[in-house]
Order: C-alpha cells, then sequence, then structure tokens
C-alpha cells in the first residue's frame, strides 16, 4: 500500500477562500497519496496590530470569525485533533454555502452534526482558548513569515524539511484530474529552490458549489 504523504493545512474558518482551497485538498485526497491534517490559524491574530488600516467588511469577518477559531481549538483540545476536519467542513458550509452567518446558532448546529457537545460553543466568547489559538497559528506562520494569509499548505520536502506555500487561491475548487494537476504544480514551484511568488489580479469573487 502506498504511504501517504502528510500535508498540514492551517485554516481560519471565516476566510472564503481558505475555504476553496480546503475543498480542493478534499478532492487531492482522492486522487493524490495525500492525507491533510487540519490545523487552526486566526485572521484576527494575523491582522491584530493593523485592523484600523483594514477594509470595514474585512475587519468585521476577521473579529465576527474568531468565535469560531475558538470553538476549533476548545474542539481540538478536548476531543482530539481528528475532530478538526469534520467541523470545519461543518462551519464552513452553513458559513459560505448557505450563508447562514456567523452566530452561536450556526456554531451549535456544526457541533451537533459532528456530534460533539453544544456547549463547546460557549469558548466563542472567552479568552480561554486563546493562547492555544495562538500557539497554532504561529506554527503555522513562523513556515511562511508574516505577509501571508490563510490558508497555509506544508509538505515534507526531498530532504525532509517541509516545504510550505500560502495558498493556491482558486474558484471554483477544482475537481478530480484537475485538483491532481494542480497539486502537482503547485509541489513544483514550491519546491522550487528561490522560488516566492505567483500572482493574478483576482478578476471574480468564491464561488461556493
Amino acid at each position: 500500500m502506498l504511504e501517504k504523504t502528510p500535508a498540514d493545512f492551517w485554516f481560519d474558518p471565516a476566510c472564503p477562500w481558505a475555504w476553496l482551497t480546503s475543498r480542493w485538498m478534499l478532492e487531492v485526497e482522492k486522487v493524490r497519496p495525500v492525507e491533510v491534517r487540519w490545523h487552526v490559524m486566526s485572521l484576527l491574530v494575523l491582522n491584530e496590530n493593523r485592523l484600523d488600516e483594514l477594509p470595514e467588511w474585512y475587519s468585521e469577518l476577521v473579529q465576527q470569525g474568531h468565535g469560531a477559531v475558538r470553538v476549533c481549538v476548545a474542539a481540538e483540545q478536548q476531543h482530539g485533533s481528528e475532530v478538526l476536519g469534520p467541523l470545519y467542513t461543518a462551519l464552513g458550509t452553513r458559513t459560505h454555502n448557505q450563508r447562514l452567518g456567523r452566530g452561536r446558532d450556526v456554531i451549535e448546529a456544526a457541533l451537533e452534526e459532528v456530534g460533539l457537545p453544544a456547549s463547546l460553543a460557549d469558548a466563542a466568547d472567552t479568552d480561554a482558548y486563546d493562547s492555544a489559538v495562538r500557539a497554532s497559528h504561529k506554527e503555522g506562520i513562523t513556515l511562511m513569515g508574516e505577509d501571508v494569509g490563510t490558508p497555509v499548505i506544508a509538505v515534507p520536502g526531498p530532504d525532509g524539511e517541509q516545504i510550505a506555500f500560502f495558498g493556491p487561491v482558486v474558484t471554483p475548487s477544482p475537481k478530480g484530474e484537475a485538483a491532481a494537476r494542480l497539486w502537482d504544480g503547485t509541489l513544483m514551484v514550491a519546491s522550487t529552490p528561490g522560488f516566492f511568488e505567483l500572482k493574478r489580479t483576482r478578476d471574480r469573487d468564491p464561488v461556493f458549489d
């Protein structure tokens, strides 16, 4: 049996682009020997020293979405890292695909769907897990640098060290062989010594299917 390559994926549940990338990664798992390991990062922590400089809509998004970040970390600490992927899917489907918002009712419904206690939603309104949020965030962002956002993906490199990259930012999420080609190409450029950036202006909004 072919050994699967671990792909560590750091996400903030509020980010629509990270959501699309995460759905692509689930497709990659189907077509390549890859196993995604989910981790939490925080757009609020990333931008905490420049909230006044952000567009109003984005500032509201990162602040309102921080409750779900806390809940994800609380769930991971109390029930293990294996709950993060299903919980992220349950939250993201409601937040992004169904556009139900980021309120407590959405969080509780997502928790119920994956068999977690609704009481975990209390974590959204307390700083009890903020140190753990920061630790998880730091683990991912240290691989990349402060000038990136979510998602961060890291895979083992040929020399044993992790190769980390931001993105890819794509819409809609590629499926099947298209997902495989994007994964292969992403790994190729990310593993090229001295490669830093490949970018073009976004000319469309996120497409959720």
